[in-house]
C-alpha cells in the first residue's frame, strides 16, 4: 500500500511538470527530440543485446531527481543552464515514458497500476495552480517520496550476484552508452542540420554531460519493470542493473561537466 501511495504521489508531480513544460513550446522542442533519441538508442541497444527481453522499455527513462542530485554536487561550478537543460528534458523523458507505457503495455496494467501511475499523471496534469504544487510537493517527491520508494522496491532487494546476468548487462550498457549517444547525437544533428538552436549559455560539451547524467534512472524504470516484467529473477536482474548504471552514470556525469561547464 505504500508503494502505491508513493507511486500516486509521483506520477501526480510528473503530470504536473508535463503540464507545466508544455506551457513553454518553443524551449521544449530540442530537449523534447533529445529525450526521445535518448530513449530510442538504450532501447535498441538493450534489444541488440538481449533479443526476446521484455525489459527494454526499462532502459529507456531518466530519473531527474537522482541527475539534479548528482549535478547539484558541483555547485556553483555548473553551468546553471545545464540543470534547465536536463529539467526540460526530463520532462519530455516523462512524457514519453508514460506514452510508452500507454501504448505498449496498456494489456498488462491493471487497474491499479492504471490509477497510480497514467491516472495520478491524468490528475497532474489537469490539476490548479501547478506551479505552486510543483514549488511545494517537488521536494517532497525528491527527499521523501523517491528516496523510500528507491529503498522499498529497489535497494531493500539489490542481489549483487546478478550483475553479469544477462539482463543486468544489456541494462547497465543501454542505459550508461545509449543516454548519452542519443542525446548527444540527436542535439548535434538537430543544431547543424535544422533551425533549431541550443541556448547560447550552453555548449554541444555540456549536452553531452547531459547525456551522462540521463544514464541514472530508478523510479520510473522499477514501475515499469513491475508492470511489464513476469518472473522475480528477471526483476532482480532488472534492479541490480539499474543500481549500477545510475552510479556509473552519475560519476561519470558529474565528474565530465566538472571539467567542462561554461561556468568554469
Amino acid at each position: 500500500m505504500l508503494s502505491h501511495i508513493l507511486t500516486f504521489t509521483f506520477f501526480v508531480l510528473i503530470g504536473l511538470e508535463i503540464r507545466e513544460g508544455l506551457n513553454r513550446p518553443k524551449e521544449i522542442i530540442l530537449p523534447g527530440l533529445c529525450a526521445l533519441s535518448g530513449m530510442v538508442f538504450p532501447a535498441i541497444i538493450f534489444i541488440a543485446l538481449h533479443t526476446g527481453a521484455n525489459a527494454w522499455a526499462v532502459a529507456m527513462p531518466t530519473d531527474v531527481a537522482l541527475a539534479i542530485g548528482a549535478l547539484s554536487f558541483l555547485g556553483k561550478r555548473v553551468n546553471p543552464s545545464v540543470r534547465l537543460f536536463l529539467l526540460t528534458l526530463a520532462v519530455a523523458d516523462d512524457f514519453l515514458s508514460l506514452v510508452v507505457i500507454g501504448i505498449f503495455f496498456r494489456s498488462k496494467l491493471d487497474l491499479a497500476s492504471a490509477i497510480y501511475t497514467l491516472g495520478a499523471a491524468t490528475i497532474g496534469f489537469l490539476l490548479p495552480f501547478r506551479t505552486k504544487l510543483i514549488k511545494y510537493l517537488s521536494p517532497v517527491a525528491t527527499f521523501v517520496v523517491i528516496p523510500i520508494y528507491i529503498w522499498i522496491n529497489l535497494l531493500s532487494h539489490l542481489n549483487f550476484s546478478l550483475a553479469t546476468q544477462k539482463i543486468s548487462v544489456a541494462l547497465i550498457v543501454a542505459r550508461v552508452l545509449g543516454k548519452v549517444i542519443g542525446i548527444s547525437l540527436a542535439a548535434w544533428a538537430l543544431t547543424h542540420f535544422t533551425k533549431l538552436r541550443l541556448p547560447v549559455s550552453l555548449d554541444l560539451r555540456e549536452v553531452v554531460g547531459v547525456g551522462m547524467l540521463a544514464g541514472m534512472g530508478l523510479t520510473v524504470s522499477i514501475v515499469i519493470a513491475e508492470i511489464t516484467l513476469a518472473t522475480t529473477p528477471e526483476l532482480d536482474q532488472v534492479r541490480i542493473g539499474l543500481f549500477f548504471a545510475a552510479i556509473i552514470s552519475g560519476v561519470f556525469g558529474t565528474l565530465f561537466l566538472g571539467f567542462n561547464s561554461k561556468s568554469n
